[in-house]
């Protein structure tokens, strides 16, 4: 039985991914892990396999979901993402990309593009 905060971050993961096919991208897989990190959802837009972060937040203290994507998270990603890659060795041959979606109570919020490999956010 998942705790209360693991039933917040599904719930905000469904949220997350019913909006983003709602803007035109297709699911592909949810909470793919491994010992480096895990992807919340992966998803592609066109051509683009779109990697993106959940994060869900009750309150705006320590600056909201948005900036809980620490440079240390960004880096996580990034190591899951190429280990996803390296798995799907032939199927993956478009370009990528990092999305954040923040969940929180006024609202969600999108950010295509969020950092790239050089972790900018």
């Amino acid at each position: 039985m998942p705790s209360h905060r693991q039933q917040q971050g599904l719930w905000a993961q469904q949220q997350a991914s019913e909006y983003l096919v709602k803007q035109g991208l297709r699911w592909i897989a949810q909470n793919v892990g491994y010992r480096c990190g895990e992807l919340d959802l992966i998803m592609a837009d066109a051509d683009v396999l779109v990697f993106v972060e959940v994060r869900w937040r009750g309150g705006s203290g320590y600056g909201g979901a948005l900036a809980s994507v620490t440079r240390r998270k960004r880096e996580r990603l990034v190591r899951a993402a190429q280990c996803y890659l390296q798995g799907e060795a032939g199927r993956c041959a478009g370009a990528v990309r990092f999305d954040v979606v923040a969940v929180e109570p006024q609202g969600l919020t999108w950010v295509p593009n969020a950092f790239g490999l050089d972790h900018r956010f």
